[in-house]
C-alpha cells in the first residue's frame, strides 16, 4: 500500500514538513509504504514546501514584526529566480507577543519583499496566510511605495474571501486574531475607508492576510489560489493518482478549510481522482459531508505523537494488521 502524507500546517505547532514526517513515520510503522508530500496554501510553511520540491537558496533578514518588535524572517530564491516570501515569516501570529489586530502592521512583510527583490530580478511570489494583521496592507504599502513598479508580482492566497462583508478580512478572520466584536466593527470601517483598495475589494483573495491580498492587487499583483498553485508546483495530482490513500489535515477544520485551504484542496483533488482521502484536524469545528475525518485526541503539545498514531492506525486498518 502506498500512502501519501500530505498535511498542511498545524498553526504555530507543526510546519507542513514536520507534520508530514510524523505522519509518514506512523504509516510506515503500520506497514505501509509512505511518501512525504506536505502541502500548503500561502500560510505557514509554504515557501519550505515549494522549495523542497523545486530547490533554491535560502536567505534571512531582520524585519519589523506585527507589533513593532524585531524578528528574523526567512525567504527563498528558487532555482528559476522566483523569490518566495511569506506573511507568516514576517508578521505571523507566532511573532505576536499579544493578539491586537487594531495595532498590528504589515510593514515587516513589505520589508521582506524588498530584501528578496534585491536578491533576484525574477518575479516575487508573496504567500498570504497566518498573519496577525488586519490592516489592509497599509504598512506594506507605505514601505514598498513605488520600489517594485514593473516587477512581476503574484500573491498566493490561502483563502478566496473578499475584503469586506461577512466573509471578509475583519468579520471572518478578525476574531481568530484576537478582535472583539467592537474591534471587528472598527477594522471593517478602516478597510472600507482605504480608497486604494476599493477597486479590488471583491477579488477572490482580497481578504487574505487581513486584506493584504487587496493591497498587493493595488500594486499590480495577480491573486491566485495558494493551494492550487502549491499542489501544481509539487506535482500533487500525479502523486495522488499513484497512491492508495492520502492523509491530509490542519490544526483546525472549519468552514474556511473549503474556502481555499490546502487540505480542502487535497480532498477535492482526491475526490476527482477517486483516491481515498482522510482529513484530520487538531479540532474539527465542522465535519464535511462525505469526507472521512479524524480528530487528533490530544492537545498541541502532543500533535506529532498523535500524527504518528494516526498513520499507524490507518495503515494497520488498511492492511488488516492489529
Amino acid at each position: 500500500m502506498l500512502a501519501l502524507a500530505s498535511p498542511a500546517s498545524l498553526k504555530s505547532v507543526l510546519r507542513p514538513v514536520e507534520a508530514a514526517l510524523a505522519l509518514a513515520a506512523g504509516l510506515r510503522e503500520g506497514g505501509a509504504e509512505a511518501l512525504e508530500l506536505p502541502v500548503a496554501d500561502g500560510g505557514e510553511g509554504t515557501a519550505e514546501v515549494i522549495a523542497s520540491a523545486r530547490g533554491g537558496r535560502w536567505g534571512e533578514a531582520g524585519v519589523t514584526g506585527p507589533l513593532g518588535e524585531s524578528v528574523r524572517a526567512r525567504y527563498v530564491v528558487l532555482e528559476d529566480g522566483v523569490a518566495v516570501v511569506e506573511a507568516a515569516e514576517a508578521i505571523g501570529l507566532r511573532h505576536a507577543s499579544r493578539l491586537d489586530p487594531r495595532a498590528a502592521s504589515s510593514r515587516g512583510l513589505g520589508e521582506l519583499m524588498l530584501v528578496a527583490a534585491a536578491e533576484t530580478t525574477g518575479p516575487i511570489l508573496v504567500c498570504l496566510g497566518d498573519s496577525a494583521t488586519v490592516d489592509g496592507g497599509a504598512g506594506l504599502l507605505e514601505i514598498v511605495g513605488d520600489a517594485l513598479r514593473g516587477r512581476a508580482l503574484r500573491a498566493a492566497c490561502d483563502v478566496r474571501n473578499p475584503l469586506l462583508g461577512a466573509r471578509g478580512a475583519a468579520r471572518a478572520f478578525g476574531p481568530q486574531k484576537g478582535a472583539t466584536p467592537e474591534a471587528v466593527d472598527e477594522l471593517e470601517i478602516r478597510l472600507a475607508a482605504m480608497e486604494k483598495l476599493r477597486p479590488y475589494a471583491n477579488l477572490l483573495g482580497a481578504g487574505a492576510a487581513g486584506g493584504i491580498g487587496a493591497a498587493l492587487a493595488a500594486l499590480g499583483a495577480e491573486l491566485v489560489s495558494g493551494a492550487e498553485l502549491v499542489l501544481e508546483q509539487i506535482g500533487f495530482r500525479d502523486a495522488a493518482r499513484a497512491a492508495d490513500i492520502v492523509v491530509t489535515g490542519e490544526g483546525e477544520v472549519d468552514r474556511s478549510t473549503f474556502e481555499g485551504k490546502a487540505s480542502g484542496e487535497v480532498v477535492r483533488v482526491c475526490a476527482e481522482e477517486g483516491v481515498r482521502c482522510v482529513l484530520f484536524g487538531g479540532r474539527l469545528r465542522e465535519r464535511p459531508h462525505g469526507v472521512e475525518t479524524y480528530e487528533l485526541p490530544s492537545g498541541p503539545e502532543r500533535a506529532a505523537e498523535d500524527l504518528v498514531a494516526l498513520g499507524r492506525k490507518l495503515a494497520g486498518a488498511e492492511l488488516g494488521v492489529a
